[in-house]
Order: structure tokens, then C-alpha cells, then sequence
């Protein structure tokens, strides 16, 4: 067995880090962008008059560190070929997105709305999959350039990772569909210009079957966001929505009729794989930074790391960090080999075990540096807020465990 990490794969890595020092950390000095990423960071990027969305300069930014990503050909480096990508694998982003989360914050990599300069795009990869190809013209540049802003509408006030027992519902009239329903968490929607609705159009609730995918328009009449969710980690993009007799064609639904949770199989198993390598990487940040720390400041005379109880706690995080990497490249690898639903068990393994490790390692920088680790003006609280969302978001840590055990017990996974 060879766990070497492929040649290509490094030499990407050192093209990535050459060019964020030429082309991101200087756009993150000027004009003050340095704001959205020292302790100003949640203030300068969120809009509290206008119910805590992101600030227009902040997004702005984005834009401009995605363009010149696109441009010296980063942006799309995991998607095919006929897509502008490079058929990066699976494995090529687990490790190109620890990477770029183990160098700490910045703008390239951001956690708060998984920007970076290797873009994740499960909408695109669903869309390439599953639509049309009228649907793929009409929306997939448009969702890589930002010109198409594409919400994510699955978890309900009554359903968050039961989404078998969606109340939303699709009724057919002639041509149309009509959606009535109230999504919850519905992601994107600040500034979406279409949401992916999955309202139940058939069968029995608690059935995976009869759930459809509708790609909705959120200026449809009945298309309504009553507020926005503030959460942990700010500025928020998660809207409740409201669906009053919204009326679409039936050339709206994505995929198969009644398929829809195969498509947001896709979009999950995308999704969590690679949060799970953004995980361990900010949690080897937060480690290293923990180490530096401890080797560089003096308490009762001796340096701190001297102490055993700083020392243990790292050592275990350490070696549970060697652990879940090795089990994140390998589930990556895998899902490069054979369709994602035979490794689902191991992408919810990945999933939940780094988002703990994160979160453990986030609480441990920030009492190993004492009250300067409990201050804005380190890292180690944004990491932590960040990634506690991941611990419930995407199904729940409870669910990911179920999934494994299921599979264990002899459930075996739907293809």
C-alpha cells in the first residue's frame, strides 16, 4: 500500500501557496480588507441593520478573490473538464482543502461561507449530473461566476435531518406544479435568484421515494423570506422561507420525478467529505498554534510546555489528528473509485469525527493560550463557532452515527 501523497497533488499545493502569496494576501491588506479577518471580522462582515445578512463590501470582496482564482485556472480545479475544471479527485480536494484550512484564516480559504480558491461546488456537480441540458445552459456558468445564486431548500421547522417527512408538497396542475410548504435554514437566500425546493410529490411520508427537486425562482409569486435565523456564527444566509401556492413549470424539476433525496445524497456526500478535511485541518492549525505558544511563553519561571498537562491534551489531539486525516484521504480515495453510496458509512465516520476533532481542538488552543485564547483577536473562537455548525447542519452527528451503525447492523445502503 502506498499513502504517499501523489506528485501532482503536492505540485498543487506549492502552486496554491505561491499563488496566494502573490495575488490573495496582498488584495487581503489593501483598502483594509484585512478587517473581515482580524478581531473586526464579524462586525466588518455582517449587516446588523438589514437583518444580519453580509455587508455588500464583504461579498465584494469574495467576488474578486474568485475571480482571480477562476482566472489562473484554481476556482474550478475540482470540477470535469467540460466545465472548466481539471478533474481534480476527490482525493486531490481532501487534501487541497486541509491544506488551505491548516494555513489558518484568510481570504483563501474562508470558514464562515466555505469561499476559497479551490471552489467546493455541489450544485454545480448536481446540476452537471442530473439537469437538463437546458437547465445545465442556463445555469451552470452563471452558478461558477456568481451570476446564478442557487439556495438549498431541504430542512423544514418540523423536519431537519428526518427529510423523508417533508410536509412542503408538489401537487400537479396541467403543465404546473404547485409548491406549498415552509423551508427552514434554507441556505444562500440573502441573495439567491433560485432556490432548490424539495417538496414531496408522492407516495407515503417517511418514504424516500415521492420527494421531487424543484428548482424555484425566488422572485415567484407566494416566494416569501420572513426573516432571517441569526446563528453562532455571523453574518447569517439562512432564511426561512414561506411557499404560498408558488407556481412552476414542470420543466423546473431537477432530476428524476419523486428521485429528489438521491440528488441531496449528492450534494451531502460532496459536502461532507470535504468539510470533514477542512476540519482537520483547522484543526491542526489550532494545534500547531497551541504548540508555538506553549514552547514560547514562560509561567512560574519554565516554559509552559514543560507542563504535563498542556502537553497530553495536545498529544492526544495530535494523534487523533493523524487518525481522521488518514481516514479522511482514505474515504476520498474511495469515493474516486466507486459510487459515493457504497462509502457512505465512511464519509459519515469522516464527517462527524472530524467536526468533534475541531471543535475539541479549537477549545483546547483557546485554554492553552489562556485569556488571550478567549479574545476576538485570536482565531481559535471563529474556528470553533464555525465549526460547531457541523456537529447538527448536513445531518446531525446522531444521524451520521446512525448511518454507520445501520450499515453495520445490516441496512444497507440505497444506491
Amino acid at each position: 500500500m502506498d499513502f504517499e501523497i501523489p506528485w501532482d497533488i503536492r505540485d498543487k499545493l506549492a502552486e496554491l501557496d505561491d499563488f496566494i502569496e502573490r495575488e490573495i494576501k496582498p488584495l487581503e491588506q489593501q483598502d483594509d480588507n484585512i478587517r473581515f479577518f482580524d478581531q473586526r471580522r464579524e462586525w466588518a462582515r455582517t449587516d446588523f441593520e438589514n437583518d444580519g445578512t453580509p455587508r455588500p463590501e464583504w461579498e465584494a470582496l469574495l467576488r474578486e478573490m474568485k475571480r482571480r482564482a477562476d482566472a489562473a485556472g484554481h476556482l474550478r480545479f475540482g470540477l470535469p473538464k467540460e466545465l472548466g475544471g481539471q478533474d481534480g479527485s476527490n482525493l486531490a480536494m481532501a487534501v487541497i482543502r486541509e491544506h488551505l484550512a491548516a494555513r489558518g484564516l484568510g481570504l483563501h480559504n474562508d470558514l464562515q461561507n466555505e469561499s476559497s480558491i479551490v471552489g467546493n461546488f455541489p450544485t454545480v456537480i448536481m446540476m452537471h449530473r442530473f439537469g437538463t441540458p437546458s437547465q445545465k445552459e442556463q445555469f451552470i456558468e452563471g452558478m461558477m461566476t456568481g451570476a446564478v445564486r442557487m439556495g438549498f431548500g431541504l430542512t423544514e421547522p418540523n423536519h431537519g435531518s428526518d427529510a423523508t417527512w417533508l410536509e412542503t408538497s408538489g401537487v400537479r396542475d396541467g403543465d404546473d406544479w404547485v409548491i406549498n410548504g415552509t423551508k427552514r435554514f434554507n441556505s444562500g437566500l440573502h441573495a439567491a435568484t433560485h432556490d432548490l425546493i424539495f417538496a414531496r410529490t408522492a407516495g407515503d411520508p417517511g418514504k424516500a421515494d415521492g420527494v421531487t427537486c424543484f428548482i424555484v425562482p425566488t422572485n415567484s409569486p407566494g416566494f416569501e423570506i420572513p426573516f432571517m435565523w441569526w446563528t453562532f456564527n455571523m453574518p447569517t444566509d439562512h432564511a426561512e422561507v414561506s411557499l404560498t401556492n408558488v407556481r412552476v413549470p414542470n420543466e423546473a424539476i431537477l432530476g428524476e420525478e419523486g428521485r429528489g433525496l438521491a440528488l441531496a445524497q449528492t450534494f451531502v456526500h460532496e459536502n461532507r467529505i470535504r468539510q470533514a478535511a477542512s476540519g482537520v485541518g483547522a484543526a491542526q492549525f489550532c494545534i500547531n498554534e497551541s504548540v508555538k505558544y506553549a514552547r514560547e511563553r514562560t509561567v512560574f519561571g519554565k516554559p509552559l510546555w514543560l507542563n504535563q498537562a498542556i502537553q497530553f491534551p495536545l498529544a492526544e489531539l495530535q494523534t487523533e489528528c493523524e487518525m481522521v486525516r488518514n481516514l479522511v484521504y482514505k474515504t476520498a480515495w474511495e469515493l474516486d473509485q466507486q459510487h459515493h453510496m457504497e462509502v457512505t458509512d465512511k464519509v459519515s465516520m469522516c464527517n462527524y469525527r472530524a467536526n468533534r476533532l475541531v471543535c475539541n481542538a479549537a477549545d483546547r488552543a483557546i485554554q492553552t493560550h489562556g485569556g488571550i485564547g478567549y479574545t476576538r483577536h485570536m482565531p481559535f473562537e471563529h474556528i470553533y463557532r464555525h465549526h460547531r455548525r457541523y456537529r447538527i447542519t448536513e445531518g446531525s452527528e446522531e444521524i451520521q452515527i446512525r448511518r454507520v451503525a445501520g450499515i453495520m447492523f445490516g441496512k444497507k445502503a440505497k444506491r
